[in-house]
C-alpha cells in the first residue's frame, strides 16, 4: 500500500490516513471606542470649530500573535500585523495563517498594542489588551467567527475569523484606476483609496488589501500590486469581491465612502489588466501514521485488539445487555469516504444508509474492520452532527417508551466545542445519555467541561436540563488492559463509563413523570444504543 504521507490533501486512498491537519488564515478586527474616555485624551487633539465638535484620533494600532509549541506552555512570538494608523476600529490586512492541528490543542494570544515610537520592542508601546484562546475554539464557533473583550488592559473587543486556506497558489497582478470620483474635500478634491474584501461563506466580508491614497485628484491611478488568487476568493474565481473607494482623512475614524462595487476573480481575469498564473504542488507530511501502520490507534492487529476494538469490546458488552434484539446503528465521523473522497461526521460504518445496524459487539467489530480499509482517516473531530442524529430519534419519544445511549469513542479534541454545547444542552430535556470515551494521548480538558458533575453545562446564557454526559479516558485503564489484568480493567472501565447512566434515566423519568410499567411488553424494545467511532487516529 502506498504511503499516504506523501499524497497530496486532496487524494483520497482508501485504507489510509490524510494529515489530520489543514491551512487556516486567521483575520483579526478590534473595536477600540473606549479610547475616546478621558483616559486616552493624550491620543486626541480637539477639532477647529469649523469642523464641529470631535477630537483628531492619534492612535497606532498593531496586533502581536503569540503561540507555544507541542508539549510546552510558555508563549513565544509568532506574527505581527501591520500598524492600522489612527483608527479605533482597526481592521488588519495581514492575516495569520497556521496548520491547525485537529488532534492537538494549540493556544494562541493576541495583544494589541498603540504603537508610540519605531523601536521594535513591545514594552516601548502601550498596550491596550489581551485576549488567550485556542485555535479549535476559533474554529469551532459559529461561523468561524469569535467574538470577544480584551482583558488586562482598558477595555474593547477583538474579533478573530478564520476560514480554510485553499491550495489555490495562482497569482494576480491587478491595476485599478478611477475617473471623475465624486468631490469631498471642503477645500480641495478627494484624496481616494482603494480597500478590497473577500466574501466569506456566511456572505459576510472581511478587508483582504488597501492601496495607497493618492492626493488631491478625482481621476486616480493607483500601483498594480500583486495578490495571491487565494487571499482574494480563497480560490473559488466566482467568489464575489467588494471594493470600496474612500476619500482619506486625518483622523482614520471617518473616511468618507465615494462608492463601492462587486466582482470576481473570473471577471477580473477577463479583464484588459495583466494577470499572472504560478502553478505549484503542495504536499503534506503525514505525522500520525495510517492504520495500516503500527503506530496508529486504528492498526489491525491479528494477535490483540487496537485501543478503538478494546474500548468496543469493554462498553459495548455491558451494554448489549440492555438492548433486546441487539441491533445497534453504528456511525462513523471524522473521515474522507467513498466513492468521492468526501469528508463526512456522520456516515454509517457499514456504509449502509437504509439499514445501519450491526448485530452486536461481534457485528460492530466486523463493520468497523472493513470501514478502516475503505476509508481514509481524516478530521477534524466534528461531534454536534452525530449528537442531532441521535436526537432527532429521541426527540420522537418524549414519554420516555425508549431511551437512547450515544457511545463515542474519539481520539481527537473537539473542533466544534461551541456547537457541541449547544447541541448537548438542546438535548438535555431528550430521553437520551452521551457516553466519550477518549483513547490515545489527546490533550480531553474540554471533555471534562462536557462532563458537567458540579455544575450543569451552561452556554450563551442557556443551561442544559440535567447533566446527560459521561467521559472516561481509556488511558486510565489501557495498562490493564491487553496484560493479566485484562478483564479487572475492561470491568473497570464499564463501570466508570456507566456509572452515570441509571440516574441520568431515573432523572429524565421523574422530570416527565414517567413511572415504571407493571409488565412491559416482551418485544418492547427499552433502551437503544448508538455507537459512533472516530477516525482519525
Amino acid at each position: 500500500m502506498a504511503d499516504s504521507s506523501v499524497l497530496p490533501p486532496g487524494v483520497f486512498q482508501p485504507g489510509t490516513a490524510a494529515v489530520p491537519a489543514t491551512r487556516v488564515e486567521i483575520t483579526v478586527s478590534c473595536r477600540l471606542i473606549w479610547l475616546r474616555g478621558t483616559e486616552c485624551l493624550h491620543a486626541f487633539i480637539p477639532l477647529p470649530p469649523v469642523f464641529g465638535q470631535g477630537f483628531l484620533c492619534f492612535v497606532n494600532i498593531l496586533c502581536v500573535l503569540y503561540t507555544t509549541r507541542l508539549g510546552s506552555n510558555q508563549f513565544a512570538e509568532y506574527e505581527r500585523t501591520e500598524q492600522i494608523k489612527n483608527s479605533l476600529n482597526p481592521d488588519f490586512v495581514h492575516k495569520y495563517i497556521l496548520t491547525y492541528y485537529f488532534e492537538e490543542r494549540q493556544r494562541l494570544k493576541f495583544e494589541i498594542y498603540d504603537v508610540d515610537s519605531p523601536r521594535s520592542k513591545l514594552d516601548a508601546h502601550d498596550f491596550l489588551g489581551s485576549l488567550e484562546t485556542t485555535l479549535g475554539e476559533i474554529l469551532g464557533s459559529m461561523n468561524n467567527r469569535l467574538e470577544k473583550p480584551l482583558v488586562n488592559g482598558k477595555g474593547g473587543k477583538i474579533i478573530l475569523t478564520a476560514e480554510e486556506v485553499s491550495d489555490c497558489k495562482d497569482q494576480a497582478t491587478l491595476t485599478f484606476r478611477g475617473l471623475k470620483l465624486d468631490k469631498k474635500d471642503f477645500l480641495g478634491k478627494s484624496d481616494p483609496f482603494l480597500v478590497f474584501y473577500r466574501c466569506n461563506e456566511d456572505n459576510s466580508y472581511t478587508i483582504v488589501h488597501r492601496t495607497e491614497v493618492k492626493k488631491n485628484t478625482l481621476n486616480p491611478s493607483w500601483r498594480p500590486f500583486i495578490l495571491l488568487v487565494r487571499a482574494l476568493c480563497n480560490g473559488d474565481y466566482d467568489r464575489s469581491i467588494k471594493i470600496e473607494c474612500y476619500d482619506w482623512d486625518n483622523d482614520g475614524s471617518s473616511h468618507d465612502l465615494i462608492g463601492e462595487c462587486y466582482t470576481n476573480m473570473r471577471q477580473l481575469a477577463e479583464g484588459s489588466g495583466s494577470f499572472e498564473v504560478d502553478f505549484e504542488f503542495f504536499l503534506l507530511t503525514n505525522t500520525i501514521g495510517n492504520p495500516s501502520h503500527s503506530n496508529s490507534l486504528h492498526y489491525i492487529n491479528p494477535y490483540q485488539p487496537n485501543h478503538y476494538e478494546q474500548a468496543i469490546g469493554a462498553v459495548g458488552e455491558v451494554i448489549q445487555d440492555y438492548d433486546s434484539d441487539k441491533l445497534f446503528p453504528v456511525l462513523g465521523f471524522g473521515a474522507k469516504i467513498p466513492p468521492d473522497g468526501r469528508v463526512s461526521h456522520e456516515f454509517p460504518v457499514n456504509f449502509n444508509p437504509v439499514n445501519p445496524f450491526c448485530i452486536g459487539i461481534h457485528g460492530i467489530m466486523q463493520a468497523y474492520k472493513a470501514c478502516i480499509q475503505q476509508v481514509q482517516l481524516y478530521g477534524p473531530t466534528n461531534f454536534s452532527p452525530i449528537i442531532n442524529h441521535v436526537a432527532r430519534f429521541a426527540h420522537a419519544y418524549p414519554d420516555g417508551s425508549n431511551y437512547f445511549i450515544l457511545l463515542i469513542i474519539t481520539d481527537g479534541v473537539i473542533s466544534d466545542m461551541e456547537m457541541t454545547k449547544q447541541s448537548i444542552i438542546a438535548a438535555s430535556g431528550l430521553p437520551l445519555s452521551i457516553i466519550i470515551v477518549g483513547v490515545g494521548p489527546a490533550d480531553f480538558d474540554a471533555m471534562e467541561e462536557l462532563d458537567s458533575d458540579k455544575h450543569l453545562l451552561t452556554f450563551r446564557g442557556r443551561t442544559a436540563e440535567r447533566d446527560i454526559v459521561q467521559f472516561v479516558p481509556f488511558r486510565d485503564y489501557v495498562g490493564g488492559i491487553g496484560s493479566g489484568n485484562s478483564q479487572l480493567s475492561q470491568a473497570r472501565l464499564a463501570k466508570d463509563v456507566l456509572a452515570e447512566v441509571p440516574e441520568q434515566l431515573i432523572s429524565f423519568m421523574k422530570k416527565k413523570g414517567v413511572v415504571p410499567n407493571e409488565q412491559p411488553a416482551a418485544a418492547h424494545k427499552s433502551l437503544t444504543d448508538v455507537v459512533a467511532t472516530a477516525p482519525p487516529m
